[in-house]
């Protein structure tokens, strides 16, 4: 091994005890902010250096987190904005099971600026949203606010790379074949931009859902990587 070979992993080493630190700083938080909202909430703090089973801490059981579990939807989209993803803050999302939560996702960086894992905090507005909703009834105020979107939480990352993939393939006007090239570039750039890929084993999932060969797979996700890299106006 090389002296730069050693530097960097030293300086890998560093960081990693770094953020170790951090995500053990901020358990106790976990258990703290859960126990003052009470059962509503849940607290869920994740490792996005291992999104197959980033949870590290969670409080609460809102969307049936577990430790070991696996991010979420929402969490893919945060990683696949790298370092220039922002926290997400006071959201409304909609689990599978029809429960309604206000969210907030709030992005670790180590002392370099580069997110590596976020505290969630998820409460349970279905209560909340049924009383607002009869008040508004008496009230005679009928109008009623926008359906917001299902988010997939899961300890499974495969069940949440599925969701995915069957979100973006609805928008879809037909089967893999019927796609023409640009049809099936723009499914891979969308569920890369969705941060699908960044799960290991996911082209595979991928190409076996659409009936297609790994290399394949591969193959038009480096296209759409291309396309998406190569400037406006500029030549493929």
């Amino acid at each position: 091994m090389s002296a730069e070979q050693v530097r960097s992993a030293e300086r890998g080493a560093r960081r990693d005890a770094e953020r170790d630190a951090i995500l053990a700083a901020l358990a106790p938080v976990v258990e703290g902010i859960a126990a003052t909202f009470g059962p509503v909430c849940e607290v869920v703090l994740h490792d996005y250096r291992n999104p197959e089973k980033s949870v590290v801490a969670v409080a609460g059981s809102v969307t049936g987190r577990a430790v070991g579990g696996a991010m979420s939807e929402i969490g893919l989209r945060v990683l696949a904005g790298g370092d220039e993803a922002a926290d997400e803050l006071n959201y409304v999302t909609r689990t599978r099971n029809g429960t309604l939560l206000k969210s907030s996702t709030m992005l670790l960086r180590d002392s370099a600026g580069a997110v590596f894992g976020a505290l969630c905090v998820n409460v349970d507005i279905s209560a909340v949203s049924r009383v607002h909703t009869l008040l508004g009834a008496l009230a005679g105020v009928g109008a009623s606010p926008a359906e917001p979107p299902t988010t997939t939480f899961g300890n499974d990352i495969d069940s949440v790379v599925d969701a995915l993939f069957d979100a973006h393939q609805s928008k879809q006007r037909g089967s893999w074949a019927e796609l023409d090239r640009a049809e099936r570039l723009e499914l891979f750039g969308g569920l890369d931009a969705r941060g699908v890929f960044a799960v290991r084993g996911a082209v595979e999932q991928v190409a076996a859902r659409l009936g297609i060969s790994r290399a394949s797979a591969y193959n038009y996700l480096s296209r759409a990587r291309a396309a998406h890299d190569t400037p406006t106006g500029g030549t493929a």
